[in-house]
């Protein structure tokens, strides 16, 4: 009662009330902050790591270089199918595709572009998850290997380069083409794109188009061979514990290259950033927690007849400390509360508050070829809201332990003796 009496009383009163709102409003924010930029954190890490994990292998192998009979050195994978079926069978594995990659110009409407094209079964098509089941397509993906259809598959921002969408023509120009007497001539098809899609990641739908393998194979003068096997296993984030198992089914003189090989340097900034994040924002939440020092040490100093008739009618120093300590522990309370709410409120509506963002700055918030994913992910995890909480309340009682305790102190007899 006494606590909440204090924390009430305006200023003419002996209060600080103006202390304890600023206190309030800089754990507030603090908490917000905190919690927001663990959210925005948590979310850019899952995004990045599904748009990996969903339109990527987990593992490619490959085969290490080797002379062929004619002398010339050579990657490709011969045996690739018995491969396949091998590596299909470890336990784990979801599945086993053999594929045939090369980097070609692509040509349509008067437009060029670069583009990397991925010779690929069909039905193993259907099981890449950002291609199958995108954001965003156009088209039928069941025309892609139809019989008779030479269509392929291509990325928004490949079709939004060539200013090319389905059922338009392609022309792909490969400058490793048909060989002849005079040396080797560029090899031009055309294409019909049967599917158009939005994987969710910039750099993919930019560069990305699929050829059915049969028609990649010939394309690229890779007959009878593959130039990899990608491999989709169950828990992708142990990968590294199946790869051995890998090795041992596909052979002799072949590779590894698991996804974490291909993002792991990117994967350890980003917890190195969310480490040194949280130091900086729990400093953050620090500063505005010392505020209720100042403000509990000026409502004592005002305050200090109270406490002298408080001990004289019989009050012990324990129930002195009890007092100002609720009275700190409060602010630092429903700041916190304030501050959960407004994080979690925030990570939640994310979406149309960036909108609104990205409206009045003109469009240029975000740029989707810098960041590699097109909007700001947030996702609340119960651990980050919980980690937030527990730094805030837990400084916010610290702090007010050491102003409480010079209260709990005070002499009755130096509190009144100028009364």
């Amino acid at each position: 009662m006494i606590a909440w009496r204090y924390l009430r009383a305006k200023r003419a009163e002996g209060g600080v009330s103006v202390m304890t709102w600023i206190s309030l409003v800089g754990i507030t924010l603090a908490v917000f902050a905190l919690i927001a930029t663990l959210a925005v954190r948590t979310g850019f890490r899952e995004e990045f790591v599904d748009t990996i994990l969903g339109a990527n292998a987990h593992v490619s192998l490959y085969s290490a270089q080797y002379m062929t009979e004619s002398g010339a050195m050579s990657r490709d994978i011969v045996e690739f199918e018995e491969m396949t079926e091998r590596v299909a069978e470890v336990p784990g594995v979801i599945r086993a595709a053999p594929l045939i990659k090369g980097q070609v110009m692509a040509s349509a409407q008067g437009n060029t572009s670069g583009v990397e094209v991925f010779g690929i079964r069909p039905d193993d098509l259907m099981t890449i998850p950002r291609v199958a089941d995108p954001q965003e397509s156009w088209g039928d993906i069941d025309r892609f290997g139809a019989e008779g259809v030479p269509g392929i598959a291509i990325g928004s921002g490949v079709s939004r380069e060539l200013q090319a969408t389905v059922g338009d023509v392609v022309q792909l120009i490969s400058p490793n083409g048909v060989k002849t007497a005079f040396g080797t001539s560029p090899r031009v098809s055309n294409y019909e794109i049967v599917y158009v899609f939005t994987a969710g990641r910039y750099d993919i739908d930019r560069t990305r188009v699929y050829m059915p393998f049969t028609e990649a194979q010939t394309y690229f003068n890779q007959e009878g061979v593959a130039d990899e096997i990608e491999v989709m296993v169950e828990a992708p984030e142990r990968v590294d514990a199946l790869a051995p198992s890998l090795l041992s089914a596909a052979g002799d003189q072949i590779l590894a290259w698991t996804w974490r090989d291909a993002s792991g340097a990117f994967l350890r900034a980003l917890d190195i950033e969310d480490n040194v994040m949280f130091v900086i924002l729990s400093v953050l939440v620090l500063i505005a927690a010392m505020n209720i020092i100042s403000g509990l040490i000026m409502l004592v100093k005002n305050k200090g007849r109270d406490i002298g008739i408080l001990r004289t009618i019989g009050l012990t120093e324990g129930a002195i400390l009890r007092v100002f300590f609720i009275c700190g522990a409060m602010t630092g309370l429903i700041g916190t509360v304030l501050g959960v709410i407004l994080g979690c409120a925030f990570a939640i509506w994310i979406d149309p508050i960036f909108s609104a963002i990205n409206y009045f700055s003109g469009g240029q918030a975000w740029d989707p070829s810098i960041r590699g994913i097109y909007a700001l992910p947030a996702k609340l995890q119960l651990a980050d809201v919980l980690s937030a909480v527990a730094l805030s309340l837990g400084l916010s009682f610290i702090v007010t332990i050491f102003p409480a305790r010079r209260a709990a102190r005070m002499s009755p007899v130096e509190a009144l003796r100028y009364e």
